[in-house]
Formats: structure tokens, C-alpha cells, sequence
């Protein structure tokens, strides 16, 4: 398929993110084989150093990283995602107590119903590609954190291994839109997954715009034979300009 443009992805992403939220964490689960438990375990685990304060979990979509964050060290855990279908089928199947610590906010990326340095920590899985503006978003996630603050990414890649690569990258087109159009009843979202990994950024451009933005301290490292990659970057102690 061809990914729809700067002008029609936000409405697009909003529309197949709410065709297939009630099967959505099914999906994710079976399309990697469990492992996905494991990345958010990962990047979860990347802000153990601040225990006692806020964490932002942005494009939160049905709170899977969101109960992570709280079940490994519970705090309050504001996640914020445009799509109010996931949101909503996040909430109703939350886990018992986790009300005490997640607070959902239907809420835009690219601009942040935040005030200035609120929180300690940010998260985002698999959420980047699908900004329409990441150099804003970046920035809008800047703001939010305050000074010695982290941001944890979580974003799928491309394998560089010339024998795995080929083989995900099949997979990737060929199989999981098939099995994610027979359960979810959308290979469109489906084909979007494939062709919009395919078509992101590199580690290496991620992490050079994370440093344009403001982050230092930037580094990045892969999962799962680079089928993913976790980034993070702190708010230095400086003013943002």
C-alpha cells in the first residue's frame, strides 16, 4: 500500500487504530510470538531510577506498557493517546488496583495537555511512526520532562543481519498482514504496520533528531536481533529555549 500523507495520516492512524483496538493486544502478542512482554518489561525497566515520581506513557493505545510501568514499581502513570476506542477498551480491561496509578487522557502527541517539566519519565511504544510531525513531538516531549528527566523509546527496525533480515522483512509483508486481516478483520492496518516500518527513520536518524530536539546523553540499543530498538535521551539541566 502507500502511506498516506503528512495530511491524511493522522485521521488514517486514528481510523485503523480504532477498527482493531479490541484486538489489538491479542495481535501484538501473537504476531511476536510473546516477546512483545519482554520489550515493555525493557523499556519499563530503563526508569527504575525514579521510583517516586510521574511517568508519561505516551500513545499509551490499550495500556499494556502503562500496567508495566506501574506493576514494576507503582507510581503515578499519566497515558495519553489520540485514539479514545484503545483508550477506552485499555481502561475497561484494567488490571484490578491499577486504577490507583494509571490515569488515561485522551490526548494529541504533538501537543501535550502537560505542563512545563511534569514528569520524570516518558515512554512510547511503537508510537513515533506514527506522528505526523516527530520533530514536534520530540520537542513536546522536551517540555514535559523536567531537567535530569528521561525519555524511553520503544520502536520497531529493520534488521541489518543479511540472514535474519530477508526473512523478517517477509514476514513482515507477506505473513503478518494476512493473520492480522483473518483476526482483526483489517489487513490494511495491518499492510500500514509493514510498509510504515519499512519506511521509518534508521536507529541512527532517530537518535540524530532526538539530538536535535534537545535530548542528550542519546544512545540506543537493539532487541530480538534488531527487530527493535530501545532509545533514550535525558533533558539536560538547561532551559529550553
Amino acid at each position: 500500500m502507500t502511506l498516506p500523507d503528512p495530511g491524511e495520516k493522522k485521521e488514517f492512524v486514528h481510523h485503523k487504530f480504532s477498527a482493531v483496538s479490541e484486538k489489538y493486544d491479542l495481535l501484538n502478542s501473537l504476531l511476536s510470538c510473546y516477546v512483545d512482554h519482554y520489550w515493555r518489561w525493557i523499556a519499563a525497566r530503563e526508569l527504575s531510577a525514579y521510583p517516586d515520581e510521574r511517568i508519561l506513557d505516551l500513545c499509551a493505545g490499550t495500556l499494556p506498557l502503562s500496567h508495566e510501568i506501574a506493576r514494576q514499581i507503582p507510581r503515578p502513570v499519566i497515558a495519553i493517546d489520540f485514539c479514545f476506542d484503545m483508550l477506552r477498551y485499555g481502561t475497561r480491561h484494567m488490571k484490578k488496583g491499577m486504577e490507583k496509578f494509571i490515569m488515561p487522557v485522551c490526548g494529541d502527541g504533538e501537543r501535550l495537555p502537560l505542563a512545563d517539566s511534569c514528569c520524570a519519565g516518558i515512554t512510547v511504544a511503537f508510537g513515533v511512526r506514527n506522528l505526523t510531525r516527530l520533530d514536534v513531538g520530540l520537542r513536546e516531549m522536551l517540555r514535559v520532562l523536567r531537567p535530569g528527566g528521561k525519555l524511553v523509546i520503544l520502536e520497531f527496525s529493520r534488521p541489518s543481519n543479511p540472514l535474519f533480515g530477508p526473512v523478517y522483512m517477509y514476514y513482515l509483508h507477506h505473513i503478518l498482514p494476512h493473520i492480522g486481516g483473518l483476526i482483526s478483520g483489517d489487513s490494511e492496518a495491518y499492510r500500514y504496520l509493514a510498509d510504515s516500518i519499512e519506511a521509518f527513520y534508521s536507529p541512527l536518524e532517530l537518535a540524530a533528531m532526538m539530538e536535535a530536539a534537545g535530548f542528550q546523553s542519546v544512545r540506543y540499543y537493539p532487541l530480538t536481533m534488531g527487530i527493535v530498538h530501545i532509545h533514550t535521551g535525558i533533558r539536560g539541566r538547561q532551559a529550553i529555549a
